[in-house]
């Protein structure tokens, strides 16, 4: 159930339900199931209402419900809300009316709700948790968006149906054309045009058909770019003159149908448009001409929050900041207001401008807080009218549609501001004529000047800021590679940067010697791994530093089934003494200095190695089959070789990758490095060598082929002669230490683990010890957010200070007692033992002990912190490097 349809419930049960029924038909419209409301409207044994009085429900983690006769429910609210006979069965909802007002609490976020009972159906968003829409994440707000991006998309159907032939020009009319359309909806729900007037208009003036709707449109939008329309029809001139650029252009307009012409119809009549809401407009409104965007329509994530990750550290707090100073001051409130007038604001990247509306109507919101603010301390000084102009908002977007609705939704957004501040105020700018929108313009931002778009004289104060294309190293097209080469080309090895790094190296020249910063959303890729030493230096070369950074976490806007992009937010800005903050969810720190990988720490480089920086053994990947599978074996398959074949057990070995080593699972695979010849009179073994020469001699790599002449064995062949240590290629980001293992020589070891032959317990304890994992977190790649081990960076290039062999036999006797204590728990797997959740708190204090042991040998004051690890571990590389 999407959150219009609940809208539209809640708005028919306060027709229709009596005040017996009001609280089950309420949970019903949010979609609650008929048998448990049932089972709830029910006494006795299997009730679900836990509740005593026959005027109160309680259902155990939902709902608390009173009824009362009189006035006195907000001294009830009070009362319900500190009984713990009550709290023990958790309620998500406290909630009591009298019919004429109700009074709601969300036990969960505090939120309250004091509304008239006629005004639920406004607030039906506040009880959308038993919908299972979070409202932390969700836009519940605005069913209004989901209703009309699903009727615009019919009518974006039946349009393509009646003008079949699509060309470039045509394609980009059509786009030109659904805005217009867009525009006139708006205007004539909240009184730019006189009410109902455009849609009135179609219906009154032309054929049922559809066959002389294009030719008045034409001649509408013409009118509504004239100042001067007496040679037009009367019916033409109850329109106001528009202009601002929106219908200033002559596009060929569409052929309608009957079908077509009745939907436009039903577009405008059926919907209330002043509910639209720009923040969401343009990427609900981007899946009308994006067939494959529309299953989830209705479920949209707000963007918002995440958008304000952005633009508060950027620049609104320091504004808030500023005002909070200034509040006593009307020539220093005046002063803040000439400042935010002059802000320009710039994304390079800005899809449908959801970056540029929220920064446009938070400054809009804060310049009337000012307002308001003078009007309190100086009276007398009189009301202006609002400076911000959409003339200060840049953008640039690759995509014609969007490019066209973000214009458009800065106008809306426009609008709606100046609603609400004559709302407050009195008075606003007009609405009429359009002012230039914002400077948002159709190009390639990765080949375009960025000063064309938004000049930068050195003095201006300009926030660059948005979410730029992703696109990994290996993901990218032809074009995207041009881009590269023509932005990054004089960067050795920038085939491995990934896309958004040209908005980043772009960005840095843009701002360079000036008073611009900028921040952007980006995959937490380009702060891991070999890209940092890549991407960073180009920065920091040009005088530029992190200025905040907020680390890892999910960007979900997108429908309900997308798991979301791993990302981090960037902030750079000229070196300045002013503090600099690194965000980890709900926590702030203020760090000495951001380095590459947004660490608190010097602007240290770690660079793959090919070779141990410190005295630790060689380390290789396990082998690799190239076998098609035919080499690996479940415990099915290799015990049905053997009770055919006793004789083949010898040559069916256990074969470890990551999931094995992890979880405990169990497979075998064919290996003949020793005595092939007796192995292949086996025919189970002969039958699956056989099929391995014929998948390498078919292959296309001319590698593999040369491989089909030695096809009893494994492509590569890394195999320890004596036990060695195994480390997972990737482990998850929870936990606190590194799954290692020893391993025999007899396991056969896969590519998708690490090895380290000759190891010993010394190596064993460094490994798994806090030092080490926090190094490899902060320097090697991820996958998603989870830990991608690197050889040449995590492993090689880890640091490792000289270690007496007193100490040396210290580590090794913690490690021994680690690897003991995990032999207590023989039945559980690493993934098991290393959860942090479950951890036994045996093997928990033995880590410890090890993790105290190892910090000793760093540094002689206590590691009070993994910051203090990974400052010292930076501090030592740096050292060991230079030496």
């Amino acid at each position: 159930m999407n959150i219009a349809q609940i809208e539209e419930n809640v708005q028919n049960l306060l027709k229709t339900s009596s005040q017996a029924n009001f609280i089950y038909d309420l949970l019903g419209a949010y979609g609650k199931p008929k048998a448990s409301i049932k089972r709830l409207q029910t006494t006795g044994t299997g009730s679900y209402n836990l509740a005593k009085s026959e005027h109160e429900v309680l259902w155990k983690k939902n709902l608390y419900f009173k009824a009362v006769p009189d006035d006195s429910i907000h001294s009830i609210i009070d009362n319900i809300r500190k009984d713990q006979a009550i709290a023990k069965h958790e309620p998500r909802f406290l909630t009591v009316t009298n019919f004429s007002t109700l009074l709601a609490v969300d036990t969960r976020t505090g939120e309250t709700l004091d509304i008239p009972f006629v005004d639920l159906g406004k607030n039906f968003d506040f009880f959308l948790p038993w919908a299972g829409l979070e409202k932390t994440r969700y836009i519940p707000e605005n069913p209004a968006d989901v209703k009309a991006a699903e009727k615009m998309a019919k009518l974006f159907d039946l349009l393509k149906q009646d003008n079949p032939a699509q060309d470039e020009k045509s394609v980009h009319a059509l786009n030109v054309f659904l805005s217009r359309l867009l525009f006139c909806f708006f205007a004539e729900d909240t009184e730019i045009f006189s009410k109902s007037l455009f849609t009135n208009s179609i219906g009154s003036h032309t054929a049922e058909d559809g066959s002389d709707l294009s030719i008045y449109l034409e001649k509408l939008f013409d009118v509504l770019n004239t100042k001067d329309r007496t040679k037009y029809a009367q019916y033409l001139q109850a329109f106001p003159y528009v202009n601002g650029g929106l219908f200033a252009t002559r596009y060929a307009i569409p052929r309608f149908s009957r079908k077509s012409r009745a939907m436009l119809i039903e577009c405008g009549s059926e919907l209330n448009w002043s509910q639209i809401n720009p923040d969401i407009f343009g990427s609900m409104f981007q899946a009308v001409i994006h067939p494959d965007r529309r299953g989830n329509m209705g479920q949209h994530y707000t963007s918002v929050p995440n958008i304000m990750k952005v633009i508060e550290p950027l620049f609104l707090n320091d504004l808030y900041e500023e005002f909070r100073r200034s509040e006593d001051s009307p020539k220093k409130l005046d002063a803040l207001l000439r400042r935010i007038e002059k802000i320009k604001v710039f994304d390079p990247a800005c899809g449908s401008g959801n970056f540029l509306i929220i920064a446009y109507k938070e400054l809009r919101k804060l310049e009337m807080e000012i307002f308001n603010r003078l009007k309190i301390i100086s009276p007398q000084m009189g009301l202006a009218l609002s400076g911000i102009q959409l003339s200060n908002f840049h953008g640039i977007e690759l995509d014609d549609f969007a490019h066209e609705v973000a214009i458009l939704s800065l106008w809306l957004a426009e609008h709606q501001m100046n609603v609400a501040f004559k709302s407050k105020f009195g008075s606003a700018n007009p609405s009429l004529p359009l002012k230039q929108g914002g400077n948002v313009v159709c190009a390639n931002a990765a080949s375009v000047d960025w000063s064309s778009v938004c000049k930068n004289s050195g003095e201006d104060e300009i926030y660059v800021l948005g979410n730029p294309p992703y696109l990994g190293a290996r993901q990218q097209s032809k074009q995207q590679k041009i881009d590269m080469d023509h932005t990054l080309g004089d960067i050795k090895g920038f085939s491995d940067l990934d896309y958004i790094s040209i908005w980043f190296v772009k960005a840095a020249k843009y701002i360079r010697k000036t008073k611009a910063e900028y921040a952007f959303v980006s995959t937490n890729s380009i702060a891991q791994g070999v890209q940092v030493s890549l991407l960073w230096p180009q920065i920091f070369a040009l005088g530029l530093e992190i200025s905040f950074a907020h680390l890892s976490f999910k960007w979900t806007n997108s429908a309900k089934n997308n798991a979301g992009v791993t990302c981090v937010i960037i902030g750079i800005r000229q070196v300045s003494a002013k503090p600099k903050y690194l965000f980890n969810g709900s926590h702030r720190l203020v760090a000495n200095n951001i380095n590459g990988y947004l660490a608190n720490a010097d602007n240290v480089l770690v660079e793959s190695r090919k070779r141990a920086l410190s005295d630790l053994p060689p380390i290789n990947y396990g082998s690799f089959a190239l076998d098609d599978g035919n080499f690996t074996l479940t415990v099915q398959e290799r015990d049905e070789i053997v009770n055919a074949a006793p004789e083949a057990k010898q040559y069916l070995r256990p074969f470890i990758g990551a999931k094995e080593l992890l979880q405990g699972a169990e497979r075998y695979c064919v290996w003949l490095a020793d005595s092939p010849d007796k192995a292949m009179k086996i025919a189970a073994i002969a039958e699956r060598v056989a099929k391995v020469r014929k998948w390498r001699i078919e292959s296309e790599r001319e590698a593999t082929r040369k491989l089909a002449q030695t096809p009893h064995l494994f492509a590569e062949i890394r195999q320890p002669s004596a036990s060695y240590l195994a480390l997972p290629t990737i482990s998850s980001e929870r936990r606190n230490y590194l799954p290692v293992a020893f391993l025999e020589k007899e396991v056969i070891a896969s590519n998708q683990i690490y090895v380290v032959p000759n190891a010993q317990p010394f190596h064993f304890g460094l490994l798994s010890s806090k030092m080490h994992i926090v190094w490899v977190k902060a320097v090697c790649g991820q996958l998603e957010t989870r830990v991608r081990y690197s050889a040449a960076i995590g492993y090689n290039s880890f640091p490792v200070p000289s270690i007496s062999d007193l100490k040396k036999r210290e580590i090794a006797a913690c490690a021994l007692e680690v690897l003991a204590i995990r032999e207590n728990y023989s039945e559980k797997s690493l993934a098991d033992l290393y959860d942090p959740d479950d951890m036994p708190a045996d093997l928990a204090e033995a880590h410890q002990k090890l993790d105290r042991t190892v910090d000793d040998c760093y540094s002689k004051a206590a590691m009070q912190s993994d910051e203090d690890r990974l400052n010292c571990l930076f501090k030592l590389y740096e050292k060991m490097t230079r030496s």
